[in-house]
């Protein structure tokens, strides 16, 4: 028995034990390995870092997509920053109501190895006639892109380092208000209230959303595999609220089968404990 091991903070680690590595590489942008175990299946980690494993994925890709279509389920148009593992194209590809989704993943190794490792992920991706994969910069991607283009966009992103680092920025930010239209919503991974150096980044990234979005909400999830399992999204709109606008018969109505998402959780995930609604209100 081998044993994957994580550095949570300083002073924690997390290790999974797994019987094989399948693959290992290393591309222009991060550090690529793929390992297959007993307890949660096969799994990739991005320069040491815990992604996405078969055991947990639906929780995630459930509570990046659904919130939002459950908010406002006339959603056409979706651009996915990120989310190489195909996962979250995925959830999104299963409302009929979707005209276009638009993924840029600045890493097509990423994808292609998630399309022969992790296919309860990647697979039927890629053949959905509504999918435009572009792998390339998702930064330069919105900077480039038309004003009011986009009904949705979700930022599947690692942590604000390495690739990942130019997600978190102001300048993002406010490139993704631009293009998105009157209706726009903006998730966005939000990291973890509960160690120091995700907190760190999680106060940041509010606080620069909140300047610029006139509706701003974080709402939780429970993760397993990431450091200390209690993770937020940030769910940011020019428009609609994901309590007050909440269309909860409507989403039903869509018959969607999800094994984490439901309306009665979606107005829970937004009820934060108290420290970590202090430190959103407290920022920086």
């Amino acid at each position: 028995m081998k044993w994957y091991t994580e550095q949570w903070s300083n002073n924690s680690r997390f290790s999974i034990a797994y019987d094989n590595e399948l693959h290992s590489e290393k591309t222009p942008f991060q550090q690529i390995d793929f390992y297959q175990g007993k307890e949660f299946g096969t799994f990739f980690t991005l320069d040491g870092l815990m992604m996405v494993n078969e055991k947990d994925e639906f929780i995630y890709h459930d509570m990046i997509v659904h919130p939002a279509f459950a908010t406002n389920p006339n959603i056409k148009k979706v651009l996915i920053i990120g989310g190489g593992d195909g996962g979250t194209a995925r959830e999104v590809l299963r409302y009929p109501s979707v005209d276009e989704v638009v993924m840029v993943e600045i890493d097509e190794r990423v994808f292609r190895l998630c399309q022969e490792y992790l296919p309860i992920t990647a697979s039927g991706v890629e053949e959905d006639s509504r999918m435009q994969l572009l792998f390339e910069d998702g930064l330069a991607y919105v900077k480039n892109a038309p004003d009011s283009s986009f009904d949705l966009i979700l930022v599947d992103s690692t942590d604000p380092i390495s690739v990942g680092e130019g997600l978190f920025t102001t300048a993002f930010y406010q490139e993704c208000y631009r293009v998105l239209n009157e209706n726009g919503i903006l998730i966005n991974q939000h990291e973890s209230p509960y160690f120091e150096e995700y907190a760190a980044n999680m106060k940041k990234a509010h606080k620069k959303i909140k300047d610029i979005f006139p509706i701003t909400n974080v709402y939780q999830y429970h993760m397993p595999t990431y450091p200390s399992g209690h993770w937020l999204f940030g769910f940011a709109s020019k428009r609609f609220d994901p309590l007050k606008d909440l269309h909860a018969e409507a989403w039903k109505e869509i018959g969607l089968n999800t094994k984490y998402y439901n309306t009665d959780l979606h107005v829970g995930a937004f009820g934060l404990p108290n420290y970590v609604k202090e430190a959103l209100e407290r920022g920086e």
